[in-house]
């Protein structure tokens, strides 16, 4: 949701300017009836008329998610549950897999004999794009006409979960997926840590930034952080890549322009790598699993903890009122914040699924209103929050994280996810980011290696290009 809007102030006692906020936005950034894929190169299905699951007969449904957590865990199985009181013919049967394991799993799963009908599938190259071009996942664009998802979310948002009908790009052509809940990788604290040192939640990089040596020499940790599961250095390293290089690196995601070896991206880098050296982050951060450093953090070990607002649930209920979150702090007080964020994952049907229409209709009550609300009294960020978020007090944690759900999205300030950008970047930053973590690798060889892993592909899609105009069919074209 990176459409620029007016800045609203923040309001007192209720965060209620939000919904007023994502309504005019949603007037602003999407187009009634279609998604518009037409013109980008999609193209529509053949359901017409919207499903009545309670017609199917008896069904199961088979759904694989990475929800978990307490919060995303808790709201989807009360969806599942009021889903199925509503069609007591459907039985979901619910596969829950941390995200790591679903990466590994899923495609198996897509391509065994028992497919499931329902999957969450990361947008971008690793996973979403290699699925549609292996012809696994169904195009959702008729079922998000007469669902009315156009309307309900805005044009950016749902361009993250389309794949171009030659299959070589996401961000436009065919809808296969539509996701749950909104996410920015925020900066938590805890409010006694940081009182006990003299400090405060830091409006400016450099309060943040300056404060950490205070509370190292006062015997505390800076900033928890675990990177058993090697991808929350991809996250961390993404906050303060944005902090110099926002505009490009999302231009690099997208493959429109930019570099992966550029100072900015070096400078990130080495901020990590000093961040562990200097003690900052725990010793030994490479062998502490990612759970296992949040549950430290809520129990007050570290003042500081950078992740994403679905760790909300779970820490609350550890800390209560000692949490706090916010945006990564901006360069100067009141500036507008940027973060790595955008939308969770992306809930799609199977191109094997056998309930198709039993599965759109599952997935717009997993994405309606009535969802949302659920999702807020749960913990969990809404993609386009509901009207619950109104009496959400604005003072409250909750209220932080909606506040600044708002603030990024008026700003402009979201950039996606690193991970995207390539079908090998995921594992290319996640070993190299290891390495810079353990001192092993140096902040050139770290760019040196996202540059090549980043030329590697761009000279791949152009091959494709001038390939697919001669006509010919490269081992990388999707099928038609």
């Amino acid at each position: 949701m990176r459409t620029r809007a007016a800045r609203a102030p923040r309001p007192r006692g209720t965060v209620h300017a939000l919904v007023i906020g994502c309504l005019a936005l949603l007037a602003t950034a999407c187009v009634p009836g279609t998604d518009g894929s037409a013109a980008r190169g999609g193209t529509t299905g053949a359901a017409t008329a919207i499903p009545d699951p309670a017609r199917a007969g008896k069904v199961t449904l088979t759904v694989w998610d990475q929800e978990i957590r307490g919060g995303t865990n808790a709201e989807v199985e009360q969806l599942n549950a009021e889903f199925q009181r509503t069609y007591p013919n459907v039985r979901i049967k619910r596969v829950a897999r941390s995200f790591a394991d679903l990466k590994t799993t899923l495609k198996l799963a897509l391509t065994g004999n028992n497919p499931p009908d329902v999957i969450q599938a990361n947008q971008g190259y690793p996973d979403m794009v290699a699925f549609v071009r292996a012809g696994l996942l169904t195009p959702l664009d008729s079922y998000a006409g007469i669902y009315d998802w156009n309307t309900r979310y805005p044009a950016t948002l749902l361009d993250l979960n389309r794949v171009s009908a030659d299959g070589r790009d996401f961000g436009r052509g065919r809808l296969y997926g539509i996701s749950q809940t909104g996410e920015f990788v925020g900066l938590y604290y805890n409010k006694d840590l940081l009182a006990k040192s003299g400090l405060r939640p830091p409006r400016t990089w450099a309060e943040f930034t300056g404060g950490l040596r205070r509370l190292k020499d006062d015997g505390r940790l800076p900033i928890q952080f675990g990177n058993l599961d090697k991808y929350p250095a991809i996250h961390t390293f993404g906050v303060l890549q944005n902090q110099s290089a926002a505009t490009a690196v999302r231009d690099a995601v997208f493959g429109r322009t930019g570099r992966f070896d550029d100072e900015r991206t070096r400078q990130a880098a080495a901020t990590l790598a000093d961040w562990h050296r200097r003690g900052y982050l725990p010793e030994g951060a490479n062998g502490l699993g990612y759970d296992d450093a949040a549950k430290k953090f809520a129990a007050g070990d570290g003042a500081y903890l950078l992740t994403g607002t679905w760790q909300l649930a779970d820490l609350k209920k550890a800390m209560g009122d000692k949490l706090g979150l916010i945006p990564p702090p901006p360069a100067t007080a009141g500036a507008d914040p940027v973060s790595t964020g955008g939308q969770g994952l992306a809930w799609s049907i199977t191109s094997r699924s056998e309930h198709p229409e039993v599965a759109a209709a599952y997935l717009d009550f997993l994405t309606s209103e009535h969802a949302a609300n659920v999702m807020t009294g749960h913990g969990v960020l809404p993609a386009v929050p509901g009207t619950a978020a109104a009496a959400v007090p604005a003072e409250s944690v909750d209220g932080q994280m909606l506040d600044g759900w708002r603030r990024l999205n008026d700003a402009d300030g979201l950039v996606p996810y690193l991970d995207y950008t390539t079908p090998t970047f995921y594992d290319t930053l996640s070993e190299q980011l290891q390495g810079v973590i353990a001192g092993t690798v140096s902040p050139e060889r770290f760019t040196a290696a996202a540059q090549r892993d980043y030329a590697a592909f761009l000279a791949e899609q152009r091959r494709q290009a001038r390939s697919g105009a001669r006509g010919d069919r490269g081992p990388g074209q999707a099928r038609r």
